[in-house]
């Protein structure tokens, strides 16, 4: 009985140290309280109870599905970045979170303007060079990773009062100013090892975009357009990869190609930027979805029209043959049908079932700190929304929010 206890305890103890959880206390009581013997019956009981817990825990807790995965040899064939970062050791992890490591999405949105490039520039008939795509794909998670830890130190204070972002490394105190400064020197120094692989157009071309890094986070503080300077930034590669395979840019593609990818960022970062209005205002942040309001849709659709014009002149200039146009077809269609339909509620404050109170809120809290421009801008935003329904105000089931990506 004795031994059994204990076999118990340190069950519990690895437990507890894996997940802290409420079914816990019913596995103790299962296991150490029992007045009587342990019949058949209870080791069922406690059975059922620890696959409840596990069963449940499994989709949060990524030790606990790595334990099960293995004890059942069934370990998946590929492991999410998420998974990746949070199985990574303590004292690693917060850097991986500064870089958003676990947010991969960032770094495809930096490098696929990179890969427009590399297979617009390819000769005719010819697959895109696989070396230079692995290259810039390496160059596009550190230059990533590096203006998310820039960004991160410019926004320290701010982070702290944006409920989304307040658990970030630097604003929640687990990384300091001064260690994500020597973090950001071995990102820098890595992408520059990854530069100098290229031509010396290339590598004058790619490090005049560092300006460009450093100042983005902001213009923020001082334009209602900061997804225009991140398009201008993100899209770099669309200018980048064509001087890396040819030697020299040709103006007449990577222009257009450079403007859709702008386009293109405008479009997807707005979007993003709805998600956080309400605490922008009130830290005194602009941003184009502040800047739109009610009009957002029409300046998306306006923003599409132009993205894929862009496209159209680079093909045409580049010699683009009838698979290129035909992409570009099924790309205008998906984005007219997702532009205007796909965005509901959430970018109209005036549509019935959104909650707009908050929102106003802000608004007039912070409307003596941005100037005489959001002060006029606060002003014109409430006065388009009197005379609203009075179901506006009533905040409709599920997640008011928009999600899109960290960048």
């Amino acid at each position: 009985m004795l031994s059994a206890k204990m076999t118990c305890l340190l069950t519990m103890n690895a437990l507890r140290r894996i997940y802290p959880g409420p079914y816990l206390y019913s596995l103790s009581n299962c296991f150490l309280h029992k007045e009587g013997g342990r019949t058949i019956h209870n080791i069922h009981s406690e059975t059922r109870i620890l696959r409840r817990m596990l069963y449940r825990q499994s989709a949060i807790h990524p030790s606990i599905r790595q334990c099960k995965t293995q004890h059942y040899g069934r370990r998946s064939l590929s492991l999410s970045a998420a998974t990746v970062v949070n199985s990574a050791p303590a004292p690693v992890k917060p850097y991986l979170q500064l870089m958003r490591l676990d947010k991969p999405i960032g770094t495809w949105l930096l490098y696929l303007p990179c890969t427009w490039s590399i297979a617009l520039a390819a000769d005719p008939g010819c697959l895109p060079d696989l070396g230079m795509l692995a290259l810039f794909g390496m160059g596009a998670l550190l230059m990533r990773g590096a203006g998310c830890t820039i960004n991160d130190m410019w926004d320290k204070d701010f982070d702290k009062k944006v409920s989304r972002t307040a658990i970030r490394p630097i604003a929640s105190g687990e990384i300091s100013r001064m260690q994500a400064l020597v973090f950001l020197g071995g990102q820098l120094s890595l992408a520059l090892g990854v530069l100098l692989c290229l031509n010396y157009y290339s590598i004058a071309l790619g490090a005049a975009s560092l300006s460009l890094v450093i100042s983005y986070p902001l213009m923020k503080r001082i334009t209602y357009w900061p997804q225009f300077v991140l398009g201008l930034t993100f899209n770099w590669g669309a200018l980048l990869g064509w001087s890396a395979v040819k030697g020299c840019c040709d103006w007449s593609v990577c222009l257009p190609l450079y403007f859709s990818g702008v386009m293109w960022t405008l479009i997807y970062d707005t979007i993003y930027a709805h998600q956080d209005k309400e605490d922008d205002v009130k830290v005194g942040i602009r941003s184009t979805a502040l800047r739109f309001q009610e009009q957002t849709k029409p300046w998306l659709s306006g923003f599409t029209a132009a993205m894929m014009s862009g496209l159209v002149v680079a093909g045409v200039t580049a010699e683009q043959t009838l698979p290129y146009y035909a992409v570009l077809s099924i790309a205008a269609v998906h984005l007219t049908r997702q532009v205007p339909e796909g965005l509901p509620e959430h970018l109209d404050t005036k549509q019935p079932g959104v909650d707009t109170t908050r929102i106003h809120r802000a608004h007039k809290q912070n409307k003596d700190a941005g100037g005489g421009e959001q002060k006029r801008a606060v002003d014109a935003h409430c006065d388009n929304c009197q005379g609203t329904s009075s179901n506006t105000n009533k905040q409709v089931p599920g997640d008011r929010h928009l999600l899109y990506v960290d960048t």
